[in-house]
């Protein structure tokens, strides 16, 4: 008896063209390392050239710097002259939140910013010091040296962890390593940033509350333990001037949220703040009734500090973890902040680049008496309101701070500490992004899970607690989509020829006698075993269904395989062992479409030889075709015992 003529022309799968080791590896270590292909624009150029295109690669001043404008300086002046307004009060307030003498905080917001400003891809972001690292660093060092009892010994440790960080981020930008700071999620930058500003928050009660005595615990049970065991030196001077100035500072960040036109007056009130709880301790002599003030600040402009580095043991060791830590945090705020108000003016900015800018700013610093600095968002939101046009906003900044450090600091010898919290308090209410996390908890309950993990943790544990919860679940949950990849069963969508998962698509009919899989990822050793069992369970599901219903016994197994990016040889493996299952059950496998990759390693370890290339088919349309060709042919000619694929007709 002749066999029906087959209905359709097919296409067969074809073995890519083979490629040297060196060139597979060339190719594997450009996608990885340099997706932006940076040295595409050297092609084809002159020496000359290539040197110019690099020194603007790794100085993007000298890129924007020739085609100034007065048009931009005015904008860059105003925007520079406001940032300095905030820098100031702030600086010294994280520096205090960091154990440090007050000094250094302006020290920070003048050498850093001037190489940012050189170094750095991005127009808006604000350098200088942020109170999650500030925090961060405090509360680390702290644990290891009494920043009261060895002060001289604790700054020396802040200097060498700021050398530490910034040589980590600058490896990692050289080396483009970038892909590291990305296991930080947005849930867990959201959780972190949240937690750590409950901890500021909390932390603050001391200055507010006139406390002398405070514990070095950065929980919440320590801090409320420590608050109200010492209810009776409670200072109400103190309490009641801290909260008039949260209050007035919450106010002007509201009027300025409401109209934008008006950033200015949210970005003035930290200074105005500080202008005015030092005249009225100066004209009080509040600082005589239990109000602490800053005290006298030295004059001059940033020591050098590089003789004053520590690399002994047992320090050097806490210097380099709380290095690497508070480095990781501060790229990833820093790196977030600048791509966020990028997108925004419509521009790119090159995240290795700034991971350079950030380091060499740090590793500088570390030399010139800073701690660490990187991009902090309020800062560069402020710089962003105010109309700036190139980094060049960060050198009027400096310059601002410069004068202030020369000619100002006698000024802040009466600046009440309790009006230094009331502006960390209130930068730190911004940062408790409880509308993200809401955001969270309707779109993904497994990342509202890793928000509130880094949350809690932070709150409850410490820092470092916080932080190592939030990666490990963020890293759990990368290992189950690589372990526990999804599999579907696919169904024809009525009068078409589209395949889809049948549980998406209820309308899509499964085909009789034909179970078609989808594997919707890369099959590795780490899934290779869940897979062969999940398929086997498959097969069982359908050929139960198929009993129930009395329906045509299930004859072909086909698995659509265009997800499948890659495949080792443990995935290998699990397909000889899926092929000896289907035999055994006499069903015949089918895959579909294998990728490039998946489809050269098939070739090589022979599975497509075991297969046979009959049973390889490019879309699932054909694949279905040619099974159903078969089956009406084994009707046809029910004593042929194997059914033919397309090659012999």
């Amino acid at each position: 008896m002749t066999h029906p003529s087959f209905p359709m022309d097919l296409h067969q799968v074809e073995v890519p063209p083979p490629q040297s080791f060196f060139n597979s590896l060339k190719y594997s270590l450009k996608e990885t390392f340099f997706p932006d292909d940076p040295l595409r624009q050297f092609k084809n150029k002159p020496p000359s050239k290539k040197f110019m295109l690099a020194l603007q690669y790794f100085f993007p001043i000298f890129q924007w710097a020739p085609k100034y404008t007065f048009h931009f300086f005015k904008s860059d002046l105003i925007a520079g002259i406001t940032i300095a307004s905030l820098a100031i009060p702030q600086g010294i307030s994280y520096a205090k939140l960091a154990n440090l003498p007050p000094i250094l905080g302006l020290y920070s917001s003048f050498i850093p910013p001037l190489i940012y400003a050189m170094m750095g891809s991005s127009r808006d972001l604000a350098v200088g010091t942020v109170a999650v690292g500030s925090l961060l660093m405090g509360s680390m060092l702290s644990s290891e040296v009494n920043p009261n009892e060895d002060p001289n010994l604790y700054l020396h440790l802040a200097f060498t962890a700021t050398l530490f960080a910034g040589v980590f981020q600058a490896a990692l930008g050289l080396f483009r390593l970038g892909l590291i700071v990305d296991f930080l999620s947005h849930a867990t930058i959201v959780g972190f940033m949240g937690g750590a500003a409950t901890v500021v928050c909390l932390q603050q009660l001391k200055s507010i509350l006139g406390l002398v005595h405070f514990t070095h615990g950065a929980d919440i049970i320590s801090v409320m333990r420590s608050v109200f065991s010492q209810t009776h030196e409670w200072r109400w001077e103190s309490a009641v001037l801290g909260f008039v100035f949260i209050f007035f500072l919450l106010i002007t960040r509201y009027f300025s949220k409401k109209r934008p036109r008006y950033f200015w007056v949210s970005a003035m009130a930290p200074l105005t703040s500080v202008i005015l709880g030092s005249l009225f301790v100066y004209f009080t002599h509040a600082e005589k009734h239990g109000v602490e003030v800053i005290g006298e600040l030295k004059k001059g402009l940033n020591p050098p500090s590089l003789t004053n580095l520590v690399f002994v043991s047992p320090y050097m060791s806490t210097a380099v973890k709380t290095g690497m830590v508070v480095g990781i945090i501060s790229l990833a705020e820093g790196i977030a902040v600048g791509r966020s108000f990028a997108m925004y003016k419509n521009y790119n900015i090159d995240g290795n680049k700034e991971m350079i800018a950030i380091g060499t700013m740090n590793i500088v610093g570390s030399f010139t008496s800073c701690y660490l600095t990187t991009g902090p968002f309020s800062r560069s939101a402020v710089n962003y309101n105010a109309g700036c046009k190139t980094a060049a906003s960060n050198i009027i900044m400096s310059i601002a701070v410069m004068l202030t450090l020369l000619f100002l600091t006698p000024l802040f010898h009466y600046t009440p500490l309790v009006v230094l919290s009331a502006i960390i308090v209130s930068a730190m209410l911004g940062l408790i992004d409880y509308e993200a996390a809401i955001h969270l908890f309707k779109i993904d309950k497994f990342d509202f899970v890793v928000c509130m993990s880094a949350y809690f943790g932070v709150v409850f544990g410490s820092v470092e607690i916080g932080l190592v919860i939030a990666i490990a679940i963020s890293v759990l949950r990368v290992l189950l989509f690589i372990a526990r990849p999804r599999t579907f069963v696919l169904g024809n969508i009525p009068n078409s020829m589209i395949y889809r998962n049948v549980e998406h698509y209820p309308n899509a009919k499964r085909v009789p006698g034909i179970l078609i899989l989808e594997i919707d990822a890369p099959i590795y050793f780490a899934n290779a075993s869940y897979l062969r069992e999940r398929i086997t369970r498959w097969i069982d599901e359908e050929e139960d269904r198929l009993k129930a219903t009395g329906e045509t016994s299930l004859q072909y197994v086909i698995i659509y395989m265009s997800a499948v990016g890659n495949i080792d040889t443990s995935g290998i493996s699990m397909l000889e062992e899926v092929k000896k299952i289907t035999e055994r059950r006499e069903l015949q496998l089918v895959l579909v479409n294998p990728v490039s990759e998946v489809m050269k390693k098939l070739n090589k370890s022979k599975f497509q030889n075991h297969l046979g290339e009959k049973w390889i088919y490019l879309t699932v349309e054909e694949a279905v075709v040619a099974c159903n060709f078969n089956l009406r042919a084994s009707k046809m000619n029910p004593k042929k015992e194997e059914s033919e694929g397309w090659n012999s007709v």
